[in-house]
């Protein structure tokens, strides 16, 4: 089924030098670029990307557990790496890309590897190029430098576009 998806290169990817090479990845697996902004990441949008809900903040806290490490509460884990993440989004030049192609979600994910670097495998954008681990940012206090995101579901990916493109822009199609 024909779909798009959204994929940022956060500033880590950018300033590595990475972008063409993250794209070339994509259109290599038959992912079409529809549309791309080259820019610094509004905190008003970066807000709504990374909100501050419960179920999302346990679930990025979760990724914290899974690595290894304890923690008192999912949630507060997870707000602490949302706030991170937007502080980090925020800090230098993005670039944003609408892809399209056939199972452009689950194609995307797969192409881009699993969160953390250390453990995404090799063939993955993330295993790659990738240096970096969960537990040692969370030691840190910063979050993943993992290159990108990628939404994760054809629902997510809708709305991200929209906040991203604006809406209306999840319609747009490079056949157009």
């Amino acid at each position: 089924m024909l779909q798009q998806t959204l994929i940022i290169i956060k500033p880590d990817g950018v300033k590595g030098g990475f972008t063409d090479e993250i794209i070339r990845r994509y259109k290599v697996v038959g992912l079409k670029v529809v549309k791309r902004k080259d820019m610094r990441a509004p905190l008003d949008i970066v807000e709504k990307h990374y909100p501050m809900d419960r179920d999302y903040l346990r679930s990025i806290g979760e990724k914290t557990i899974a690595a290894g490490q304890k923690v008192k509460s999912a949630e507060d884990q997870g707000r602490k790496v949302v706030t991170w993440l937007r502080k980090f989004i925020t800090s230098g030049p993005i670039v944003v890309l609408l892809l399209e192609g056939e199972n452009a979600v689950e194609v995307a994910r797969k192409v881009t590897g699993f969160t953390d670097p250390a453990t995404a495998e090799k063939g993955t954008i993330r295993g790659d190029l990738g240096t970096d681990n969960i537990l040692k940012a969370n030691r840190e206090e910063r979050p993943v430098y993992n290159l990108l995101h990628a939404s994760g579901s054809p629902e997510e990916a809708k709305k991200e576009i929209g906040l991203w493109f604006g809406r209306g822009a999840e319609n747009i199609s490079s056949s157009a």
